[in-house]
C-alpha cells in the first residue's frame, strides 16, 4: 500500500541543503517494473515515498501562494536485511528491526509521522542541480515537527485506487506505473496474473512501526 506528489508550480528550484523537520505526506505503488541495473534485467516492486518540509515555504504558482517544498524517494518494497527500505526505516525509528517484525510491515503507518531528513544536492547529467534524500532519523527529543499542510495521499493497486488522484500525477510516473504488473492486472484481470513475485523481497506490508 503507497503514494506522491508534488508542488505543481513550474518553478522547479531544489530545496537547499541541510537538515529539516518533515512530514509523510503521500505513498504512491509504482508496482512491479522491469529494470536494467548493472546490465541485468530485474522486475522490482517499488514505492513512492514523498514528505513535504513544512518550515521550507515559497510560492510556486500564484493561484496556489505559499506552500512547503516536498520531496520524494523510491524504494524497492524489500524488508531484507541490506535492503535500502529497511535501512531508512532504521534510521528513522532510531532502532533496528527484529526479523519478526521485518517478515510483514505495513509501510502506509508512515503516513503523517513526522521525522528528520538530510538533503543534499546533486547534478544530474544535463547539469541540472536536484535536490536527494541522503539519510532519514527521528525527530530530537522535545522537537515539535509544525502540523501538515498538504493532504495525505495513498494510491496502490488493492483498496486505494482513485483515476482522478492518478491523473494528477506527473507523467513519468504515470508511464512506470502503467508498465507494471500490477496496473495491468487491475486493467485486465482475466489476462495478467499480478501474483509474479518481484526479485529478491517484494515484502507486503502489515505490522505497525512501534515509533
Amino acid at each position: 500500500m503507497i503514494t506522491a506528489t508534488n508542488s505543481g508550480g513550474t518553478d522547479h528550484t531544489p530545496v537547499a541543503a541541510g537538515t529539516y523537520p518533515a512530514r509523510c505526506i503521500s505513498m504512491i505503488h509504482i508496482g512491479t517494473t522491469e529494470e536494467n541495473i548493472m546490465g541485468e534485467t530485474k522486475w522490482l516492486n517499488k514505492v513512492r515515498i514523498t514528505w513535504e518540509l513544512p518550515t521550507e515555504t515559497k510560492v510556486f504558482s500564484e493561484e496556489k501562494g505559499e506552500q512547503p517544498f516536498v520531496i520524494s524517494k523510491e524504494f524497492t518494497l524489500s524488508m531484507n536485511e541490506k535492503a535500502n527500505l529497511r535501512k531508512f526505516l532504521e534510521g528513522w525509528r532510531g532502532k533496528g528491526f527484529t526479523e519478526d517484525e521485518a517478515k510483514s510491515f505495513d509501510i502506509t503507518v508512515l503516513l503523517g509521522k513526522p521525522c528528520m531528513l538530510s538533503i543534499i544536492h546533486k547534478t544530474s547529467k544535463k547539469g541540472n542541480v536536484f535536490a536527494e534524500i541522503s539519510s532519514c532519523s527521528a525527530m530530537p527529543k522535545g522537537f515539535v515537527c509544525p502540523p501538515q499542510i498538504n493532504d495525505t495521499l495513498e494510491l496502490n493497486y488493492t483498496d486505494h485506487w482513485s483515476n482522478i488522484e492518478f491523473s494528477k500525477l506527473p507523467q513519468f510516473i504515470k508511464d512506470k506505473m502503467v508498465s507494471s504488473k500490477e496496473f495491468q492486472a487491475m486493467m485486465n484481470p482475466e489476462v495478467v496474473d499480478a501474483t509474479n513475485k518481484a526479485e529478491e523481497g517484494s515484502q507486503e506490508a502489515a505490522d505497525e512501526l512501534p515509533f
